[in-house]
């Protein structure tokens, strides 16, 4: 049972920590006004016990001893701290985080969080362990260039750190507990409203200057936090073409009369079934995909893993279809006819890649073109091209829909043409199921 000096006690430890929270949003609207409205998004409740501190999106939880013992060690942690779980919410960084590498994932927005802090060179606000940091982010620097979550995310899935090294750097980078990330019903709500907030305060920083900034760090992870994330399915589905299924089409079949006929006569309905419906589904389509020197290997595997299985859904493919699944660098290389399920296995499990030259998106057209009047498509509505470099593109607009699927890099995506459709993903969009 806990004594009422003691309970003195906590209430004075929360009194005080409460003006350390106070203190360090000041000093932070001073520096960073631009942070006014993601300053005021946030509330605060205690929880003792958690010997740190939490953001859900909504709420900072924290320890008041916690933040007490901090605030005794370096006066400039807490601000610190503030300002870190901020950048998290501003960047986005709960996003997906319950079907992330989550080790991986929380070291990657750490880096990516102290990076955007120290650059930005705030005076009043350094930390005992900064020099440290400013090593290991310099490395990383020299290996992916501009700092995101998401670039420094994909190196540690590519590259993995040693267990030891892992650890070392996460406890070097810690600061707030990332638990509070988990999925819950209101998440969805949440990110739009910080996405509102980023989209903002990536505006504000245009106007705002500040002697010794740099403000590109954060602007690049504000871009990343405010892009439009798509469903590859769904993007998909916008090349379906109408055409008839042999299913029964209930919107036109009266049963009223087809059960009165069979009581009736017996075994003579006075309506049949239509055997045949109207649906969208796909049934002639081209996959493009750009097999130049800087576009191969399981990428392009699993591009074409996910666009098969989108396609093979039942209520998207048709029992016999006509897809043909074309290989180009800067010249037409294979052209792989699809025409069933098998098909599709076959060539995914035993087709290769060709090609491996420079970029020259015309050949593809040109080819299809042909095709089309060589009559080997009756009704082509789409096609699509998975590239993530430059190349030439037509000069006319072909008779089918025509999407550019880029894959994310570090550079600039290319200016299209005004009648094709671009799709920029990500490497992990691609490859999740």
């Amino acid at each position: 049972m806990m004594h009422s000096g003691d309970k003195e006690k906590l209430q004075k430890a929360e009194e005080i920590a409460q003006q350390i929270w106070k203190l360090s949003r000041d000093k932070l609207l001073i520096n960073l006004r631009f942070l006014d409205r993601a300053l005021s998004s946030l509330v605060f409740h205690v929880q003792y016990g958690l010997d740190g501190i939490g953001c859900d999106g909504k709420t900072v939880f924290y320890d008041p001893l916690y933040v007490l013992e901090q605030y005794k060690k370096e006066q400039n942690s807490i601000t610190r701290a503030y300002l870190h779980l901020l950048m998290h919410c501003i960047f986005n960084h709960s996003y997906r985080y319950g079907r992330l590498e989550q080790e991986q994932w929380d070291l990657a927005v750490d880096l990516a969080v102290e990076n955007a802090i120290l650059e930005l060179g705030l005076s009043g606000m350094e930390n005992s362990r900064d020099e440290k940091e400013k090593e290991v982010l310099e490395e990383w620097k020299n290996r992916i260039g501009v700092l995101t979550a998401e670039k420094i995310y994909r190196r540690l899935l590519e590259e993995p750190l040693q267990s030891e090294e892992l650890q070392n750097i996460r406890r070097l980078f810690f600061c707030d507990r990332h638990i509070m990330w988990k999925e819950q019903e209101t998440i969805e709500i949440t990110t739009e409203e910080w996405k509102k907030i980023s989209e903002r305060i990536k505006a504000e920083l245009k106007s705002f200057s500040k002697d010794k900034m740099d403000k590109k760090s954060m602007i690049q992870n504000l871009e990343e936090a405010t892009k439009e994330h798509y469903d590859y399915g769904d993007f998909l589905r916008r090349f379906s073409v109408s055409g008839e299924d042999m299913l029964v089409n209930d919107d036109e079949f009266d049963y009223v009369y087809y059960t009165y006929g069979l009581q009736l006569y017996g075994n003579l309905p006075l309506v049949e079934p239509l055997e045949y419906k109207d649906v969208n589904k796909i049934k002639e389509f081209v996959v493009a995909i750009d097999t130049s020197a800087s576009c191969r290997g399981k990428v392009v595997q699993a591009f074409l893993n996910k666009t098969y299985s989108i396609l093979k859904s039942s209520e998207n493919f048709f029992r016999k279809v006509n897809i043909h699944i074309i290989q180009c660098d800067s010249q037409v290389q294979s052209d792989t006819k699809i025409t069933c399920d098998d098909d599709f296995e076959a060539f995914m499990k035993h087709g290769k890649l060709e090609g491996f030259g420079s970029t020259d998106f015309r050949p593809v057209f040109t080819y299809v073109n042909r095709c089309i009047e060589r009559g080997e498509f009756e009704n082509l509505k789409g096609l699509i091209y998975f590239t993530d470099g430059y190349g030439v593109f037509p000069t006319q607009k072909p008779s089918y829909d025509t999407a550019f699927v880029f894959l994310e890099n570090d550079f600039e995506q290319p200016e299209i043409p005004p009648w094709a459709i671009k799709l920029v993903l990500s490497s992990e969009e691609i490859e999740s199921n």
